[in-house]
């Protein structure tokens, strides 16, 4: 799947430099280069069914040359809420304007300190990847960020410590994203066969609509290790970017189960800009679907919805790990038989 990425990379990044409009650096300069990075490069206006038109008319009235740059960066951040994406940002040097409401009406779904309660630590550690042998014969492995390193060799040593176990939880939540090489690797080693995961379509012109043809992702299987039993996948809203990849491509694994909370999407290749004044603006531009064609870019589903519960975080424990290691044993009672 690399060289796909690599492909599509490259001629994202020729398609979408297009030469902007040179602004000054003045307020109304500055809202003008916004309004425009955005309107020539976001995908998901017709999606979203947002009139951007609109939003220029509305927002250009409040801006004057009078205010102050906090007033300027409180109004840009306010229009580029209009678009309801938690993977827009604008960021300066004394502040970075985000969509909260992607996360406030979510459960954090994760808890560090319950967390060590499993861990322990006696843990092991082999690259980026956390893991140890719970108790019922049940593997546990977290994956706290794509951007930690994980190599062939890591990989396949942590799966062949787990092969007399009766499944393995892995937990990705909270993980930001990171490499989509380090997403890759590690699905390929729950796939026996090369499998459609999804699409993906890059801007081509300056237009709403203009999109290239979706390009196939596959996830081809491993030279190495290959796990062949239950595998649980630990989400919550905090997975985004490469993370968002991943659950989505071991949704197509033989043997694996989402369990938690919807991902935070953001799949796809990032676009980012600066303004005249040197506040930059960063967005997903490469929309990402799954085989069915669904978007990807606002979350995944789980296949079990489950949020941690006061009760037993009170008891130091992690209702979300207990249904895993549940639903692993059910899987391997049924299996018995």
């Amino acid at each position: 799947m690399k060289y796909l990425y690599i492909a599509i990379f490259a001629c994202f990044f020729f398609t979408s430099c297009f030469k902007e409009d040179k602004f000054e650096s003045s307020k109304k300069g500055n809202f003008e280069a916004l309004w425009q990075i955005m309107d020539e490069h976001y995908c998901f206006f017709n999606y979203k069914d947002v009139d951007w038109n609109e939003v220029y008319n509305r927002y250009s009235q409040r801006i004057s040359e009078n205010m102050d740059n906090d007033a300027l960066f409180a109004v840009l951040g306010e229009m580029l809420a209009e678009v309801q994406d938690g993977h827009v940002n604008l960021v300066a040097s004394h502040n970075v304007a985000r969509y909260w409401k992607w996360f406030e009406d979510y459960a954090d779904n994760f808890d560090s300190k319950i967390q060590k309660n499993y861990l322990g630590t006696d843990y092991g550690i082999a690259g980026g990847l956390k893991y140890k042998l719970l108790d019922n014969n049940i593997g546990y492995i977290y994956y706290g960020s794509f951007s930690s390193g994980i190599g062939e060799g890591n990989i396949n040593q942590v799966l062949d410590r787990f092969a007399l176990c009766d499944g393995i939880i892995l937990d990705v939540r909270d993980n930001g994203g990171g490499l989509m090489s380090n997403s890759d690797r590690l699905a390929s080693h729950f796939f026996n066969e090369k499998t459609l995961v999804g699409y993906m379509r890059h801007k081509t012109g300056k237009g709403h609509d203009d999109f290239s043809k979706p390009y196939e992702i596959y996830v081809e299987p491993t030279n190495g290790v290959k796990y062949q039993k239950k595998v649980v996948i630990l989400t919550n809203r905090s997975c985004y970017s490469a993370a968002n990849d991943f659950v989505n491509a071991m949704r197509y694994a033989p043997n694996a189960t989402i369990v938690g909370d919807k991902t935070g999407g953001g799949s796809g290749l990032p676009f980012s800009s600066e303004l005249p004044n040197g506040w930059s603006i960063r967005f997903s531009a490469s929309p990402i679907m799954d085989a069915e064609m669904n978007q990807l870019e606002f979350g995944i589903d789980p296949d079990i919805k489950i949020d941690m519960t006061e009760a037993d975080m009170d008891k130091g424990i992690d209702t979300i790990i207990e249904k895993a290691k549940e639903t692993i044993k059910s899987s391997s009672e049924n299996l018995s038989f």
